[in-house]
């Protein structure tokens, strides 16, 4: 069986350009959660960089302060969550499935 040392390369090549692009569009994308039905919103990009808070003033009570810090870390954690399941899902559409250490 004969190796074809330039094709594999001109596929690795593909590949790098393939997932540079992906990179680079999740940057651009974002996702959303949510958590008490709404009252705090965060958006993330998919490099699950948090880009917005959103906090409605309706659940700000200066005597449970508690209860807001934990929804916002539950909306700040799921949306990190959800960034993480795009970049897997787009880095392995550029990687033709194949998983790559480091990547994901």
């Amino acid at each position: 069986m004969k190796i074809n040392y330039n094709q594999m390369m001109k596929q690795a090549q593909k590949m790098q350009q393939d997932m540079l692009k992906a990179q680079e569009e999740l940057k651009n994308e974002t996702i959303e959660a949510t958590a008490g039905g709404g009252v705090v919103k965060v958006i993330a990009n998919g490099h699950g960089e948090i880009n917005s808070i959103e906090i409605k003033p309706e659940v700000v009570d200066p005597d449970d302060t508690e209860m807001l810090q934990d929804l916002v870390l539950v909306a700040v954690n799921e949306a990190i969550e959800k960034a993480k399941a795009m970049q897997e899902e787009r880095l392995k559409s550029a990687t033709g499935g194949m998983a790559i250490p480091g990547m994901m």
